[in-house]
């Protein structure tokens, strides 16, 4: 199979096109610079530049493979503060390699995540089934689900803030390593009791591999191999690897101790992956959150310059 992979130079990728290439398919990833071209190539792909932006260039590379996995975000602008920009960009992308596909039958797997379930208040273990109406995000999740009627094999991947391993270099747990740097102390909110689920890379590239391939059409899947490790936890392996105190932060003091963390780090987001693990036969076979910290790997430099 020819599948076209956005996002091809970021951390998820770097795990799904050799996990692709090996299934043998044939990877064509999209580059917007010199240097995302390189890590394209360097994975195993071919390379198709353009950007998020660019959307003819999508609508002409999803016109021309036989399945699509959209793993970009604009995640530099929502750090900045441009959170709604990136959403609407998302949107757009979407939807111009969604023309493409429409009546073809052929898999568009898309990525969203297992925080937004928190936003629904549910006050138990998040499933598969759950869904919310509207929102940032959640539209873009709405909508590739709906392509099913419009002839795609589409399924969504609600991937946990925690994907960790070797191959994360600036995901949130290189962030909170950074801030526990930089404050002399590992936070967690209130008493950290709140859970975050996770999931190692590979085992999430493996996931996408088996959605691309044989997925029902208008899935909703989790990948997620931890249910819910506690914050505080999480901050206490922190802080035992960097020799510093885990301390509870109020959350009116969240803003300023995490930026724009602050928005996530207070959640709690129990999730299964039950249905998502029985529909694809998907078993998270590596290493949890807490033993892949344990590692050590991640505090071998400076978070955000591994």
């Amino acid at each position: 199979m020819r599948v076209f992979v956005t996002g091809a130079s970021g951390h998820i990728a770097s795990a799904v096109i050799p996990e692709l290439v090996s299934a043998g398919h044939q990877v064509v990833g999209l580059a917007r610079s010199d240097k995302a071209a390189e890590t394209v190539i360097a994975a195993g792909a071919t390379v198709h530049r353009g950007s998020l932006d660019d959307l003819d260039a999508l609508r002409e590379a999803a016109k021309g493979a036989d399945g699509v996995i959209h793993l970009a975000f604009k995640h530099e602008a929502m750090v900045a503060g441009d959170f709604a920009g990136a959403v609407d960009a998302d949107m757009r992308a979407i939807e111009a390699m969604a023309d493409a596909l429409a009546g073809t039958g052929k898999p568009f797997v898309s990525t969203s995540g297992t925080l937004l379930l928190s936003l629904a208040g549910l006050g138990r273990v998040g499933t598969e089934a759950d869904k919310i109406a509207a929102g940032p995000r959640i539209d873009a999740e709405n909508t590739v689900v709906a392509l099913a009627e419009r002839g795609v094999r589409s399924s969504v991947i609600r991937l946990p803030p925690t994907v960790h391993s070797s191959l994360d270099h600036h995901g949130y747990v290189p962030i909170l390593i950074a801030i526990a740097r930089d404050k002399g102390a590992a936070g967690y909110v209130g008493d950290g009791s709140n859970r975050w689920p996770a999931v190692h890379t590979v085992d999430a590239a493996h996931l996408y591999r088996l959605a691309l391939e044989g997925a029902p059409a208008g899935s909703r899947l989790h990948a997620v191999g931890d249910e819910g490790v506690p914050f505080r936890q999480i901050a206490e392996v922190i802080g035992r690897h960097l020799d510093v105190p885990a301390v509870s932060i109020p959350a009116e003091e969240a803003a300023a101790y995490f930026d724009f963390l602050a928005l996530f780090v207070g959640l709690d987001n129990p999730t299964s992956s039950a249905q998502t693990q029985t529909l694809l036969d998907w078993h998270p076979r590596h290493s949890g959150l807490i033993d892949d910290l344990d590692e050590g790997h991640y505090f071998t430099a400076p978070a955000g310059t591994r």
